[in-house]
């Protein structure tokens, strides 16, 4: 009986959690929240890739412009109005999109810096204007 009991207050109490419109995290003020949940920030500025260059080792970025070419099996070269810059896509972060050289995409990731090497590791590509 004890057990029947415990089931059914589980139950209920886990249809509210499911009826929620979202997995927790954080809210921005205008209500949009990331589609598993997690924090929202407000529009990070755009940096262009003669500052990205200028940039300390994890500095977030995010660039707009276009990839022009792959360079390797997800290295690809990116190219904004100052210059162009090498960046690493995961498979994962194109999220099934499509990007030709003449798609303005937007870039946010961190910069990738080692002895002689520096890249954009990129956290996320979406498609500006398709």
């Amino acid at each position: 009986m004890n057990k029947a009991i415990i089931a059914l207050v589980l139950s209920a109490a886990s249809f509210g959690v499911l009826a929620n419109n979202h997995v927790g995290g954080f809210v921005s003020n205008d209500g949009s929240v990331g589609p598993r949940g997690g924090f929202v920030a407000t529009t990070q500025a755009v940096t262009t890739v003669i500052q990205a260059k200028e940039l300390p080792d994890d500095a977030w970025v995010s660039l707009e412009g276009n990839i022009v070419k792959q360079i390797g099996k997800e290295l690809y070269e990116f190219r904004d109005s100052t210059g162009s810059i090498a960046v690493d896509i995961d498979d994962k972060r194109w999220r099934g999109q499509v990007v030709k050289p003449d798609t303005k995409v937007r870039l946010d990731g961190e910069v990738d810096k080692d002895w002689m090497e520096l890249e954009i590791d990129v956290k996320r590509v979406t498609i500006i204007n398709k």
